[in-house]
């Protein structure tokens, strides 16, 4: 467990925060899709902060990208999309980041470098290895994060996309969030190797296993490999072990767990870690807390309320943005 006395003060209370705010972001989106406020499909970041703010706190957005999967909201809110905007993408409207018709899994923003969540499992760690590409290709000196899940790391597009990383020395650091579950289905089950780090090996790359519920320990991490990559142009694969306190999606109940398992995991909360080793070093009091979450959690109400305000798409747009 990571000492908080040589981090500084500004930057911890900035790290705290922002799991609070993806913490409040999804209790509000789950409680709204209650409501039918927000339809399609749903995947809730809730107990994964710690991965989306440690990894991307390492970065400089003018120049990295950040390439995620369909559980996107936290990585989003992480590369500093409003919650406002990301709401009223939840809710169609044309306000949203996506103009409405993304919704949940295609949150996305060109110019704060977050290249979007993608519905197909898999399908975007070849665009984050296209985008490492082209930022070889110009000789910049930029770097992707790519994250996806461990269902996702036995596709066929995540060893091809590694293989050709390394042929190319791509500037890119693959990152899977394990939370245990793909879908409904123990890891475990269906994985013939459950270190997912050594992977990296098969291809010639680093690969490390680090504690996701550990926000320092993440940005220790992924700040060594992100440093790594920018300047050797070395590719190299992050398997964060993870949780989601939700299930897969807000249809699923997660019946396939224990209560037993789930609560043991709810004592690794890496906001309540955060905050806990903060106040035990005193660099945070409980009061400032409370008046952190306060306003974190305004934020969030006020973010409904803009998506509730705001304009449909119109009728004529529905053929806009479409490839053929």
């Amino acid at each position: 467990m990571r000492e908080v006395k040589q981090y500084d003060r500004t930057m911890l209370l900035s790290l705290l925060k922002q799991m609070l705010l993806i913490r409040r972001f999804e209790e509000k989106a789950s409680q709204m899709y209650g409501l039918r406020k927000i339809g399609g499909f749903c995947h809730l970041y809730i107990g994964q902060e710690a991965s989306a703010v440690g990894a991307i706190a390492t970065l400089d957005l003018k120049k990295d990208y950040v390439v995620s999967a369909y559980r996107d909201h936290g990585l989003a809110i992480a590369s500093g999309m409003e919650s406002s905007v990301l709401m009223a993408e939840l809710y169609g409207k044309v306000t949203g980041c996506s103009r409405g018709k993304g919704g949940s899994m295609h949150f996305f923003d060109k110019e704060k470098h977050f290249l979007g969540g993608n519905g197909i499992v898999g399908a975007h760690i070849p665009t984050a290895t296209g985008v490492a590409l082209a930022i070889r290709y110009r000789e910049q000196d930029g770097v992707v994060l790519c994250f996806f899940g461990d269902g996702a790391i036995h596709q066929g597009s995540f060893h091809e996309s590694v293989n050709m990383a390394k042929i190319w020395n791509l500037p890119v650091l693959y990152i899977c969030e394990n939370n245990q579950y793909g879908m409904g289905t123990d890891y475990r089950r269906v994985s013939a190797v459950t270190d997912f780090s050594v992977m990296g090996t098969s291809y010639g790359i680093e690969g490390k296993q680090v504690n996701g519920m550990d926000v320092l320990e993440v940005y220790d991490a992924v700040g060594e490999m992100v440093q790594k990559a920018r300047k050797e142009h070395a590719p190299s694969l992050l398997e964060l072990k993870t949780y989601r306190y939700k299930g897969h999606s807000m249809s699923d109940p997660a019946r396939y767990r224990t209560r037993e398992e789930l609560d043991a995991f709810r004592e690794q909360d890496p906001i309540l870690l955060l905050k806990a080793r903060m106040i035990r070093d005193q660099r945070l009091t409980e009061e400032e807390f409370l008046g952190m979450d306060a306003e974190v959690k305004k934020e969030c109400e006020e973010a409904v309320e803009f998506a509730r305000e705001s304009e449909e798409p119109p009728l004529e747009s529905i053929y806009q943005d479409v490839l053929a």
